[in-house]
């Protein structure tokens, strides 16, 4: 697997950010179509377009599929952070559903807490994409291979 060029020193643009997305992630997360609408030292926020295949009874978007987002988001994150030459995997995933997401999309923004050499602690926020509105908080843990 081919990772793009980053280092701590020169932090990752969207576009490498991207190809991170379709370079190390399973095809099934890959179709849920999330996408880097921004991103910092520390922090990204990706859209998780709304789809029927991801809804449930009502058109509530399934947890799954926000704790796939979540845990996605929270990778890259780390990344603009260390850089992509840093293996890692996910330790703990704690998730809090808030209230129903339906049919919106959602944006799910992934801040590195606390950056030690052998984990990463961080914390995510997602909100619906058309009013604003908390649907989801999580916590991670992740330990740096």
């Amino acid at each position: 697997m081919t990772h793009p060029a980053t280092t701590p020193s020169s932090p990752p643009d969207i576009a490498a950010l991207a190809e991170c997305l379709a370079a190390w992630f399973a095809p099934w997360v890959q179709d849920l179509g999330l996408a880097v609408v921004s991103h910092g030292d520390g922090e990204v926020t990706l859209r998780l377009p709304f789809s029927d295949r991801l809804a449930r009874v009502g058109g509530m978007v399934c947890g799954q599929a926000l704790m796939a987002a979540a845990d996605t988001a929270m990778v890259l994150a780390i990344v603009t952070r260390l850089g992509t030459r840093q293996p890692m995997t996910t330790v703990q995933l704690n998730t809090s559903f808030l209230k129903p997401l339906s049919g919106q999309d959602a944006l799910v923004t992934a801040r590195v807490v606390r950056a030690g050499k052998s984990l990463v602690f961080g914390e995510i926020d997602i909100v619906a994409a058309g009013d604003g509105k908390s649907v989801c908080r999580a916590s991670t843990t992740y330990a740096l291979l």
